[in-house]
């Protein structure tokens, strides 16, 4: 492989980010997915270790707008599960790849933590960002390509919106302002 074949890679403190969160196009089109990433997958969304006891804190606000399968893998199981991978994620309904925290509205699916007013988990906000956490410190930003965002990848070339753009307050809430506002400049020098 040459060296190009990797892309541009930016550095702001201990996080790296991929170029395509800065270059490409991305803006969810829900109408057309309904919320599919949250009913489609292989496990459920990843967890950071710290957002799990607000889980189990807030489930009372949350959990009577949860599918009843939904509540009651929660309330079976709790309120994460570790994948296959090892890591935490967001438990499914069993049966279905479907996660227990979703609520629907006819064909739609919806965050029934959202929906509550709260903040969902940081990776469900920041998809199609995929953060990959290093051992020694440090982490990595890469763009996610998930055929059932095809919808979104579309509309945010016709309407010219980049990812980072697109999930600015979510990058904002993880990563802080001024993370954002370097961002931004490194975006300026390569699009």
């Amino acid at each position: 492989m040459r060296r190009e074949d990797f892309g541009t890679i930016i550095q702001i403190g201990d996080v790296l980010v991929s170029e395509d969160v800065v270059c490409e196009y991305f803006a969810c089109d829900y109408p057309v997915c309904k919320g599919a990433c949250c009913i489609v997958g292989d496990s459920g969304a990843p967890l950071e270790e710290e957002e799990i006891p607000a889980l189990e804190r807030d489930y009372p606000s949350f959990s009577a707008l949860m599918s009843e399968a939904g509540r009651n893998s929660a309330e079976a199981s709790g309120f994460f599960a570790v994948d296959r991978d090892g890591d935490l994620v967001t438990p499914l309904v069993p049966g279905t790849e479907e996660c227990a925290f979703c609520r629907f509205e006819g064909d739609n699916c919806l965050c029934a933590i959202e929906k509550a007013g709260l903040a969902k988990p940081v990776s469900c906000a920041l998809y199609p960002i995929r953060v990959k956490k290093f051992r020694g410190g440090g982490m990595a930003l890469n763009l996610h390509r998930w055929d059932i965002c095809r919808c979104a990848f579309e509309r945010g070339r016709r309407e010219g919106i980049r990812v980072y753009q697109f999930l600015r307050g979510p990058l904002i809430r993880r990563f802080g302002p001024d993370f954002f506002d370097a961002l931004c400049a490194a975006a300026k020098h390569l699009q």
